[in-house]
């Protein structure tokens, strides 16, 4: 860890990220920057704010509630990678992948039809029930994915990365417009005070948020473990778009994680790595007080990353296209033969992914993880065997 502009910060980071994060500080009460962070809207991924009575819409972002989880199952690796192929194909098919998707598979039953959670009270929320409903249990798109992994004693995981849907994104449009909140990257984060009207209905309509996406997961690893035929043994669950009441140093504050994971001693948590490389689950430390190691996690706001981190943009990775036409307006820094090496050479079965997700585009993990130093500990190292995305070019009836 070092400080840049008194700025706790993890790893290395483009000028521009640390541009962002300092203006960010400038408003907050607290703020640290982890090792995977990069460019966000308003608050770098990976940016850790903090404040003691306000709560910021932009540092929870529009994917609210996004975050990771991993089951681990009672089946032998030998018998995934007997048929992984199928497999793969199996929950490509069952599986609702990409922007706007229905769940094929639930509606009438979802448990948010008749939930009574003060979130669905909001004017942000209500009116979108029916859509939540409807998307329990769908992936998304971008770098959402279904993987399965085999760990060091050979033992099959399960591990999903999306958040709250058309839910998450609708209620954070809403509430970033209320507070009057500029389009772009390189702006200045909103604020609610907690105390307020405003404030309170976005606490609760983003822990509604969380509610959901904590649902949408644990639904899809249920789904992924009956295909195998498999019981789930073990769960890692963790967001990493959400605001918690917290206390540091005496002080509850009001602590956003965009693109961060919690991390106190003692709590685990599951961090992807790229669809070619190895993912890991994780826990806490509980370091000697008065150590580099406690010094930094306090630092981090008892923080750590939740993946590997980009360093490349989606259309300086792909290229941009014309949507009519099809054509390319510009060319993409990965080519298709690179990303099917990578793939080949991993050996991983993949089911869409676009090259804007392709290995090029991150940080390696492990670096990653290093920056951390002795503040986590790595428990297991899950190696892929099949990852399922959206397609690239996927074609979407059902747009939000």
């Amino acid at each position: 860890m070092q400080y840049v502009d008194n700025i706790p910060v993890f790893g290395n980071h483009e000028a521009n990220t640390l541009e962002q994060a300092t203006a960010c500080a400038r408003t907050a009460d607290r703020f640290a920057l982890m090792a995977d962070g990069h460019l966000g809207y308003g608050v770098p991924i990976g940016g850790v704010i903090a404040s003691e009575n306000r709560i910021s819409p932009t540092a929870v972002g529009f994917d609210i509630a996004c975050g990771n989880k991993a089951v681990r199952l009672d089946i032998p690796g030998s018998e995934l990678r007997a048929n992984i192929h199928r497999i793969m194909d199996d929950i490509a098919a069952i599986l609702s992948f990409g922007v706007g998707r229905k769940n094929s598979e639930r509606n009438d039953d979802s448990p948010f039809v008749t939930d009574t959670h003060p979130g669905w009270l909001t004017e942000a929320a209500k009116p979108l029930r029916h859509k939540a409903n409807a998307q329990l249990g769908t992936i998304g798109s971008g770098n959402h994915y279904v993987d399965l992994f085999v760990d060091e004693q050979d033992r099959v995981w399960c591990g999903v990365h999306f958040g709250s849907r058309g839910l998450g994104h609708g209620i954070a449009t809403w509430f970033l417009k209320a507070a009057g909140a500029k389009d772009g990257m390189m702006v200045d984060p909103v604020y609610f005070d907690v105390t307020s009207d405003l404030g309170a209905q976005y606490i609760d309509a983003m822990q509604l948020g969380g509610t959901y996406a904590y649902a949408g997961r644990d639904w899809v690893c249920a789904r992924v473990a009956r295909l195998l035929g498999a019981t789930i043994e073990d769960e890692v669950h963790n967001h990493h778009n959400f605001a918690w009441l917290e206390e540091h140093d005496g002080k509850q504050l009001w602590v956003c994680r965009k693109g961060a994971t919690p991390a106190f001693p003692g709590q685990r948590g599951f961090v992807g790595g790229t669809m070619g490389e190895q993912s890991v689950i994780l826990e806490g430390v509980a370091a000697e007080q008065g150590s580099a190691a406690a010094e930094a996690q306090k630092a981090s706001l008892f923080s750590t990353v939740h993946g590997a981190g980009r360093v490349m943009g989606r259309k300086q990775a792909a290229g941009v296209f014309d949507r009519k036409t099809g054509a390319c307006k510009r060319e993409g820094l990965v080519k298709p033969e690179m990303m099917n090496d990578w793939m080949k050479q991993s050996g991983v079965v993949l089911r869409g992914g676009g090259l804007d997700e392709s290995p090029h585009c991150y940080k390696r993990l492990p670096e990653v993880l290093a920056a951390h130093g002795d503040t986590i500990r790595i428990l297991h190292t899950l190696t892929p065997l099949g990852v399922a995305m959206a397609g690239a070019n996927e074609f979407d009836p059902y747009k939000d």
